[in-house]
C-alpha cells in the first residue's frame, strides 16, 4: 500500500490523548508529532490527527471498519472503544457476521468491529454512509471516485434487496454494503434512509498526497466538479459533500526542511491558497 491516501480526523485540543488511546488500543505507533498534526500508524496504515480547534465535529457519516480474524481480537477492541463511548449497535451475531458491533468512542470517532475476511492487506477501512439527499447515491459515488483516481476499481456490491438483514426496510435497490478501491486503498460505502442528525463534514476528511502539480490539478478539478465546493489550504468538498485534502508531497518537503524560517514562509503562502500551487510555494521558500 502506498499510503498516499489516508483519513484525517479533526480534534479540539484532545488529539494527543486520542493518538495515545488509538496506539494503545490497536498496537499502533506515532510517526509524526507536531504542534497541530499527529500522524499515527495502525495496522501499517496512516491516520492523521489534526488538532486544530472547535470548528468541525466528527460523526458517523464516515466510520472505520476494523476487520478482525478472531473473537478475542473483536472483544479486545470492543472493550477499549466502548469504555466511556456510545454503543450504536450492540456487539453480537448478525446475518453478515458472527460477531459485529458499532460504537462511537470517547473522542467521537465511530468504529465498526467486524469478524470476517480482510480486503487484501488492509485491515481498517473507512466506510462512507450516504444520507439525506445523497441516500441512494452510493453506487453513483463509487463510479465517480473510481473514474477519478487511477488504478481503481469497484468491488462486491450488496443491495438491501439481496436478502441479508434488511430489517430497517430500506429501498431494495439501494446499497447495503459495497467495496471499492482508489489507487489500491480500500473503502466501504452504504446508503441509509434513516434521519440521522449529521452528514459528511470536515470533521473527517480524506487526504491525497500528490506527486506533482499535474496530478494535483487533475484531482482537484475532478473532485470539485458538478457542485463541489473549493475551500482553503488544499481542502474541498465533492458533489456528495465528502471532504478531501489534495496535498502535493512537495509542500511537506518545503515546510519540513532544516530552515524553519523558509518553512514558515511556505506555510504562510499555503494559507492564502485554495488549490495548492507548487511553483508559488517554491517562490515563497527562496524569499
Amino acid at each position: 500500500m502506498k499510503n498516499n491516501i489516508f483519513p484525517c480526523l479533526w480534534f479540539n485540543g484532545d488529539g494527543r490523548n486520542a493518538a495515545d488511546f488509538y496506539c494503545q488500543t490497536f498496537a499502533g505507533k506515532i510517526s509524526v508529532d507536531a504542534e497541530y498534526v499527529i500522524n499515527i500508524e495502525l495496522f501499517g496504515q496512516k491516520l492523521m490527527i489534526l488538532d486544530a480547534g472547535p470548528q468541525f465535529e466528527k460523526n458517523a457519516s464516515i466510520s472505520f471498519m476494523v476487520l478482525c480474524e478472531s473473537e478475542e481480537e473483536v472483544n479486545s477492541y470492543w472493550q477499549a472503544l466502548a469504555e466511556d463511548g456510545l454503543v450504536l449497535m450492540e456487539l453480537g451475531e448478525y446475518p453478515w457476521s458472527k460477531k459485529y458491533g458499532w460504537v462511537r468512542d470517547r473522542f467521537g470517532v465511530t468504529w465498526q468491529i467486524y469478524l470476517g475476511e480482510k480486503q487484501g492487506t488492509q485491515k481498517m477501512i473507512p466506510t462512507l454512509m450516504f444520507l439525506h439527499e445523497n441516500n441512494g447515491r452510493a453506487k453513483e459515488a463509487m463510479k465517480f471516485y473510481t473514474q477519478t483516481f487511477p488504478s481503481s476499481q469497484m468491488g462486491r456490491i450488496l443491495k438491501y434487496g439481496d436478502g441479508v438483514g434488511n430489517e430497517s426496510h430500506e429501498i431494495p435497490e439501494h446499497i447495503q454494503h459495497a467495496h471499492f478501491e482508489l489507487d489500491g486503498y480500500s473503502f466501504f460505502c452504504m446508503d441509509s434512509s434513516h434521519d440521522h442528525k449529521f452528514d459528511f463534514s470536515e470533521g473527517i476528511s480524506i487526504v491525497v498526497m500528490t506527486d506533482n502539480q499535474e496530478e494535483t490539478d487533475r484531482l482537484w478539478n475532478a473532485l470539485a466538479l458538478d457542485g463541489g465546493q473549493e475551500s482553503m489550504c488544499g481542502w474541498l468538498k465533492d458533489k456528495f459533500g465528502v471532504s478531501w485534502q489534495i496535498v502535493p508531497k512537495r509542500l511537506l518537503e518545503l515546510m519540513n526542511g532544516s530552515d524553519r524560517e523558509r518553512g514558515a514562509n511556505v506555510a504562510q503562502a499555503m494559507m492564502q491558497m485554495r488549490k495548492i500551487e507548487i511553483a508559488e510555494l517554491e517562490k515563497a521558500y527562496v524569499l
